[in-house]
């Protein structure tokens, strides 16, 4: 009696076993096959990863450069002006200008007056060599352009700015000797700028000598030199008796919008 009671759970129990394998594949809890049995794990479903989304290749910057400047050497060439941005009159240049070793070549004893006479001559007119220059020639006049970008920092263009400044008061008035021995007499004014750019100088200097033969010469340069942002421009406009003003206020007005517009295109584009 207990062994047909045994076999009667037995079968019963089977039966449950199978229904509940039945109701778990109507859910859909277990596969059919040959691992649907009740007694094997599954293993666990691997996490699947977010969808990725690529990064922006970074927009290469122009690295900063040793001197702060924000130009590249060849944007720094783009920024000179050009015989067209004078006028008609002016042409290619032909070479130093006679007068230019015969009178900047020059020394005083007054400290500042003799540093401002190799500066004229050295065209340091920003306190160090320029980046990129030019030089242009108006024949009719005999006066000579010389045009230049800087290759110093905001702060020392500033400082070299600062420096001009103080000259018409230090050297107003100052003698300068000339290496073939001539006797100069010097003066300095400032000289007014279109107002660009964010700092500005100007001067205003005459050069008069007597040579042995009794000849008198008078040498006039306007010089001007302006800082527009990271950046600066200078020139002298100069030459034997006077020089033609409305050139030198163009050259400041070109010189400040083509470096700004050279300044922002040239960015954009790196």
């Amino acid at each position: 009696m207990s062994s047909m009671t045994s076999l009667t759970a037995l079968i019963e129990a089977i039966r449950s076993r199978r229904r509940l394998q039945l109701t778990l594949i109507a859910l859909g809890l277990i596969a059919v096959g040959g691992c649907a049995a009740l007694g094997l794990k599954h293993p666990a479903t691997a996490p699947q990863p977010l969808p990725t989304i690529d990064k922006p290749t970074p927009i290469p910057r122009a690295s900063g450069r040793a001197n702060g400047a924000a130009l590249t050497d060849e944007q720094a060439q783009a920024a000179l002006l050009t015989q067209k941005d004078l006028g008609a009159s002016w042409t290619a240049t032909r070479g130093a200008a006679t007068w230019r070793d015969g009178m900047l070549k020059a020394t005083s004893t007054a400290a500042e007056c003799g540093r401002l006479m190799e500066t004229l001559y050295t065209d340091a007119l920003l306190g160090g060599p320029p980046r990129a220059t030019i030089s242009l020639d108006d024949p009719d006049t005999d006066a000579q352009f010389r045009y230049q970008i800087g290759a110093r920092r905001p702060a020392d263009v500033d400082a070299a700015l600062a420096w001009l400044k103080t000259l018409p008061v230090q050297c107003a008035r100052f003698t300068a000797k000339t290496d073939n021995g001539l006797v100069e007499d010097v003066r300095v004014n400032e000289a007014p700028l279109p107002n660009v750019g964010d700092a500005r100088q100007g001067l205003h200097i005459t050069i008069a000598t007597t040579t042995s033969d009794g000849r008198d010469h008078l040498l006039t340069l306007d010089l001007a030199a302006v800082r527009v942002g990271q950046d600066a421009f200078a020139f002298t406009n100069a030459g034997l008796g006077n020089v033609p003003n409305d050139a030198t206020q163009a050259a400041v007005q070109v010189g400040a919008l083509r470096l700004a517009d050279v300044r922002k295109h040239g960015r954009a584009q790196v």
